[in-house]
């Protein structure tokens, strides 16, 4: 739709119109035989029939124009594509890379403003504004909406990677529709783009990580990785994420997705070796530049018996917005017998979470202090 119309907005509320038609009219009907298709027809017959009513848009109703998409005529994998040249749609050179990633993510329906605003860690009143900024440079600068040619794609590759992985991210709090969306997309980009290193250090990632789901949350709550139960694991997909890596690693990859890999990998072992994970954080926080992964180094030079070191490192940090930090300082003050620190460090980790299954362990671990 958005390549048809040439704007967000619009399309948009074509969309929601047509879902809302779909949920009068299908239970009373009956669901037609190719969903995606009707609902693709109807939203389009939607926009026509906004931008008639504006009349200032004539110039769309010509875009718009075209034979009537018929639920026979519908490949059943278009929807699935289009999500993926929506992506790479989205992320034009001609924006920040940060408004590349947040536009898309918002566009391909999965996030909202908040959620987005929560994986930058800003407020969501600067995330909205980011967005409205980022809508009215393509409106102005009259961006093409098209997949760009073979040979410009890797302009656009990281900030592909960074919404593929943001999108997985927010699936892999408890939404596994958005994990397993992200999974597919990137096993897409992995056809599309074999000879990337990164691209295959992402997939390695999401799997090896997407196979604890089962475990991950027992009784409405989340489970530590120490404490889950490892035959819930999906073994399978372990094997499918490191045959990835180490594709990745045998076209030289050592950018933050194949480190991150291997990171992952290392942590379903047996036994994780937490010296050699705490050294993969060092050189991914050398690459990336992020206090998030130094806040992971801090978690693993704790496990591996340096509890002090990692206390003085998550506290060097500036992420007082990311529970994250609060609920890592509030572990590790617990270990070292501070209980009076860690227990206001667990209130304000509490302050600032948003999944109710963490939520419902950080008041666990809160109540356990004594």
């Amino acid at each position: 739709m958005i390549g048809f119309l040439g704007d967000f907005d619009l399309a948009e509320e074509a969309a929601q119109d047509a879902f809302a038609i779909a949920a009068e009219r299908w239970p009373r009907e009956g669901t037609p035989a190719n969903p995606a298709a009707w609902l693709i027809t109807t939203a389009r017959n939607r926009a026509i029939d906004r931008i008639r009513r504006n009349r200032t848009l004539a110039a769309k109703v010509r875009l718009l124009e075209m034979p009537e998409a018929t639920e026979d005529e519908m490949d059943e994998t278009t929807i699935p594509d289009e999500r993926l040249e929506l992506v790479f749609t989205c992320c034009h050179p001609a924006l920040a890379l940060d408004a590349q990633v947040a536009l898309t993510l918002r566009t391909l329906g999965g996030l909202t403003t908040d959620e987005i605003a929560r994986a930058f860690l800003v407020p969501t009143e600067t995330m909205a504004k980011r967005l409205t900024r980022a809508k009215r440079k393509i409106a102005t600068a009259g961006i093409p909406f098209r997949v760009p040619p073979p040979h410009l794609l890797p302009d656009r590759l990281a900030a592909v990677l960074a919404v593929v992985y943001l999108i997985f991210n927010e699936g892999y709090g408890g939404r596994g529709e958005l994990a397993a969306e992200a999974i597919r997309l990137g096993g897409a980009l992995a056809e599309l783009m074999p000879d990337e290193p990164e691209v295959h250090g992402l997939l390695a990632l999401m799997l090896v990580n997407d196979a604890r789901r089962a475990a991950r949350f027992a009784d409405g709550e989340v489970v530590l990785l120490r404490d889950q139960d490892r035959s819930l694991w999906d073994a399978a997909a372990i094997a499918r994420g490191r045959a990835a890596l180490d594709r990745a690693l045998a076209l030289g990859g050592r950018g933050p997705y194949a480190l991150q890999a291997a990171i992952a990998s290392l942590h379903v072992e047996d036994e994780p070796h937490w010296r050699r994970i705490a050294a993969l954080y060092g050189e991914l926080a050398r690459v990336t530049g992020s206090s998030v992964v130094e806040l992971n180094r801090a978690a693993a030079l704790a496990e591996a018996g340096d509890v002090e070191a990692g206390l003085e490192l998550a506290e060097s940090l500036e992420l007082d917005r990311y529970h994250y930090l609060h609920a890592t300082r509030a572990e590790l003050l617990r270990r070292l017998d501070r209980v009076e620190e860690s227990r206001a460090a667990y209130l304000r980790a509490l302050e600032l979470v948003h999944s109710e299954a963490e939520r419902r362990f950080l008041q666990r671990r809160l109540a356990e202090l004594r």
